[in-house]
């Protein structure tokens, strides 16, 4: 599965449920996307340095942006933005999902919904 970045927040935060579900996937997945938003959201080097420890230590794959999965990306935001107010982070998470045969999993579904031909699994904190 691919997660999308709010499951590795509700982990950070210290939710059981959500350690728990990653923690049993063999296979555990993230975009490149996902990694730079919980980066970016580090308030300082020490927890910049935990996010990075964690996605070593729960053995995730990031997934790159591809250019299918930038044009597809892109079809999205074209399709959704002023409909739906997709935006270009949750629109490359879909497409990565999508372009690897993946079901994502997320606790913002609506973020998701808009997109027919994306599996998704929601978490309920």
């Amino acid at each position: 599965m691919i997660y999308d970045t709010d499951i590795l927040i509700w982990v950070q935060r210290g939710n059981e449920k959500a350690a728990k579900l990653i923690d049993k996937d063999e296979e555990k997945y993230l975009s490149i996307q996902s990694y730079m938003e919980l980066l970016q959201g580090a308030k300082n080097k020490i927890h910049h340095k935990y996010v990075k420890n964690f996605i070593s230590e729960f053995e995730f794959s990031i997934l790159p942006i591809t250019e299918n999965i930038g044009h597809r990306a892109l079809i999205y935001v074209e399709e959704h933005a002023l409909s739906s107010n997709m935006r270009s982070g949750d629109a490359i998470i879909s497409a990565t999902a999508i372009e690897n045969n993946m079901t994502l999993v997320s606790s913002n579904i609506k973020h998701f919904k808009v997109v027919k031909e994306l599996e998704l699994k929601a978490f309920k904190p």
